[in-house]
């Protein structure tokens, strides 16, 4: 049971349920998760039953059993051998954060109604965008989650574009490649885009002279944007943004970079060569929820003119003209959506407690695991690495194996608490890959779970 013993009969009081509820989330915090395992609805009714009702059932109760029932149904993300995905492994500081923040009630859309949230959480945005090396004057916003960033920021291109466009010309194509992140083909279907993809390279890059080649087939006047990734869901592959940025500028087109996974390794000198040329984005974005040790939901999305995103995406109302015109930073004013939560404030009080040097090491660490599941991999006969990595996305291959062996091997995992490694799949073809961005994964971890493969063979 994760949590002290709640007593369903105490009267519920501010006092005793603030006391159930710091109790939890103090031990949730200090203890080694377990990972846990889903249930069905079926087996939750049988269990849980009916919550809501017209007398209430008290704080001692809900925490029991919110505690006792419901968690232990909710996959620890944070759990070491969760390698699947990519997983969200926040820092001490940013969990016990983000539990002030809710209690604060802050409103994070405007400078009027939360100024010091904003001002902090455009710190931690400042440190992201001298990362990326964007000049002084971007900025952006915490959206819930790259989706919504890179919306935001196609947004954003696509009214940029048809602004300066001539007359009779409205720009509505997006190109991008097959490896991009699947929020990309949901943009442009949200927005009624055209969708290019440009053919990968032998290294499974999208590269600058297979993006010129693409351009002029369709004509740049009516593309948009171009987006390139730092760091690709399914391997961690990032895109030759050097070349890439070079053509967008060639033929004035927006550039932005999907980093929503990789691009927290801009802060680990041994792997910084591979965003040679991010630097020429017109926007980028990062979950912090990701690699950089934030809990959820928090996507950094920064823009090199922040003017631009703003003509897009301010609401205007009469009873928004006392933000409108304001000369102060509205974070509603540079992506989809109005209200939203300061939700960039664990992340801000996270790097303020540990130092961006801790980041810089724990993502190094990350890196150091990677190398060594890789090495491992190599080592051992019945596998087989499917493609050197750039990150800490490891994908490979148990020789012998049909897709049908890899779920039952990673259904077993689950159904021992053992481990979260489902499998994934490329070119038709069903594999085993690990996502590394918990700094608590260790060497052994990967040890134990590769041994696992050797004592599952295949049927």
């Amino acid at each position: 049971m994760i949590g002290p013993a709640y007593d369903a009969n105490k009267h519920t009081d501010l006092s005793s349920l603030s006391a159930a509820v710091i109790d939890y989330a103090q031990e949730r915090i200090r203890l080694a998760p377990p990972l846990d395992r889903p249930l069905t609805e079926a087996e939750l009714i049988d269990r849980v039953g009916q919550t809501i009702t017209a007398e209430g059932l008290g704080g001692g109760e809900a925490m029991r059993i919110f505690a006792d029932e419901l968690a232990p149904t909710c996959l620890s993300t944070d759990h070491p051998r969760y390698l699947s995905f990519i997983p969200c492994a926040p820092s001490d500081a940013a969990s016990l954060f983000d539990v002030v923040v809710g209690a604060s009630s802050i409103y994070g859309g405007s400078w009027l109604e939360g100024a010091g949230a904003v001002y902090a959480e455009n710190l931690a945005l400042r440190w992201i965008a001298d990362l990326v090396g964007l000049p002084a004057g971007a900025g952006g916003v915490f959206t819930p989650g790259g989706t919504i960033g890179n919306l935001s920021a196609l947004v954003a291109a696509r009214a940029t574009a048809r602004a300066k466009a001539p007359a009779g010309l409205r720009p509505n194509t997006i190109v991008a490649t097959e490896g991009a992140h699947s929020s990309i083909k949901s943009a442009a279907e949200v927005m009624d885009a055209d969708l290019a993809e440009v053919p990968l390279n032998a290294e499974s890059r999208l590269t600058g002279a297979n993006l010129r080649e693409v351009i002029l087939a369709l004509g740049a006047e009516q593309v948009f944007a171009v987006v390139a990734t730092a760091g690709t869901t399914n391997f961690g592959t990032v895109d030759d943004l050097a070349s890439v940025a070079q053509v967008c500028q060639e033929f004035g087109l927006w550039f932005h970079v999907d980093g929503a996974y990789g691009g927290a390794g801009l802060a680990a000198p041994s792997i910084r060569e591979l965003y040679a040329g991010i630097e020429h984005c017109d926007s980028f974005i990062v979950d912090p929820h990701k690699w950089f040790f934030a809990p959820y939901d928090c996507c950094a999305l920064l823009y090199r003119d922040p003017a631009l995103a703003r003509a897009a995406h301010t609401q205007k109302a009469g009873y928004l003209d006392v933000l409108t015109d304001a000369p102060e930073w509205n974070p509603t004013d540079y992506s989809i959506g109005l209200t939203r939560r300061a939700r960039g404030l664990p992340f801000w009080f996270s790097l303020t407690v540990n130092g961006t040097h801790a980041y810089s090491a724990a993502i190094e660490h990350t890196l150091d695991v990677a190398r060594f599941a890789e090495e491992e991999i190599k080592r051992r006969p019945h596998l087989e690495l499917v493609r050197a990595r750039d990150l800490t996305v490891v994908v490979f291959r148990r020789l012998g194996w049909d897709a049908g062996d890899y779920y039952r091997w990673s259904d077993a995992l689950l159904a021992d608490e053992f481990a979260f490694v489902v499998p994934t799949a490329h070119n038709g073809e069903t594999l085993a890959r690990f996502a590394i961005v918990n700094p608590q994964t260790s060497q052994e971890d990967i040890v134990a779970i590769l041994d696992t493969m050797e004592s599952h063979p295949a049927r």
